[in-house]
């Protein structure tokens, strides 16, 4: 059966409303939450980026049911894996075991901050060398570890749940997903492939966990949710390729400057349509994940829409 979620989103958010917000997901009855992990939003409208970390250490204190995910951390560049595996395991610890580490390649929006952006395949050798730090540390071992792109001298984790926090790797392609099948507990995307969750299987991934993530702009009135989704959201259409690649938000304004609203409304079903949501979410099913995580866009709208997901949305997908 297909869980859901539901995503904080830091880009448009602040710390406090998120853990108010996450609280509110778990009696809703979302079965996850995951959390976005940047230091810059998307877009200047958006208007936020509190430290994820923070959020979910404080989400893991005020819940007690919901499973909590970073979606993603990059554990390259603004983080040192060892870092990250300590992170993971505290959190998970906090989280009586309720938490998966999230790990993905990256964007230059977030990583710039600390150097230089490596290009692409650097940018999947350097994820690979660090999910072989972070995992035996996840496990407790002590790591010495003398790398291409890391050095640990020697580590050793103090704080760590029962069990070893799982691991899920973010995918768009081929060779993410290769990396996701050897190295990963878990698959993650944003886009309903099925091809993706195939090439994760024929990788080492079968059987495992595929995560995915949707956006939705519930509302009243959908001229309204058009032009907030439009407002917040019109970036997503770029693809990854440009994504991980634009330094800033000024960037992405003017990589989306001739994005009109019926363009994001394509991808962002908007207004008070149910079954325009469920469908959305349906894409997801029927390509093989097992996890999906909803994103309503825009902050103003969070409490209608657990209103809706509580009444008649979470009923409605869980009889898919």
């Amino acid at each position: 059966m297909t869980a859901f979620g539901y995503t904080l989103m830091c880009e448009q958010t602040g710390p406090n409303q998120l853990v108010d917000d996450a609280v509110r997901a778990e009696g809703t009855g979302f079965d996850f939450a995951v959390c976005s992990d940047h230091y810059y939003p998307w877009l200047p409208e958006q208007g936020h980026a509190p430290y994820a970390w923070s959020v979910l250490g404080a989400v893991a204190h005020a819940t007690s049911r919901i499973g909590l995910m970073s979606f993603v951390t990059c554990p390259t560049r603004r983080y040192h894996p060892a870092v990250v595996a300590q992170k993971a395991a505290t959190v998970g610890v906090m989280s009586g075991g309720r938490f998966t580490l999230g790990l993905g390649a990256g964007e230059n929006l977030n990583e710039h901050v600390v150097g230089a952006w490596p290009q692409a395949d650097q940018r999947h050798e350097m994820l690979a060398e660090a999910v072989e730090i972070i995992r035996p540390l996840l496990a407790g071992e002590t790591v010495h570890h003398d790398g291409a792109f890391f050095e640990v001298p020697e580590a050793r984790l103090w704080d760590l749940p029962d069990r070893p926090v799982p691991i899920g790797i973010a995918v768009s392609g081929a060779r993410s997903c290769e990396l996701a099948g050897a190295y990963a507990d878990a698959m993650i995307a944003t886009e309903p492939k099925a091809e993706l969750g195939e090439q994760f299987a024929a990788a080492g991934g079968s059987g495992r966990p595929r995560y995915g993530q949707v956006p939705v702009c519930w509302g009243p009135d959908e001229e309204e949710c058009r032009r907030i989704a439009h407002e917040q959201f019109r970036w997503s259409g770029l693809g990854w390729p440009v994504n991980a690649e634009l330094p800033n938000p000024t960037s992405f304004t003017s990589a989306t400057a001739s994005v009109r609203p019926e363009d994001v409304a394509q991808a962002v079903p908007c207004g008070p349509d149910l079954d325009a949501h469920v469908d959305a979410v349906r894409k997801y099913v029927d390509a093989g994940f097992t996890h999906v995580a909803l994103i309503q866009v825009g902050a103003a709208g969070q409490a209608g829409f657990l209103d809706f997901a509580e009444k008649d949305l979470l009923p409605a997908l869980r009889s898919l």
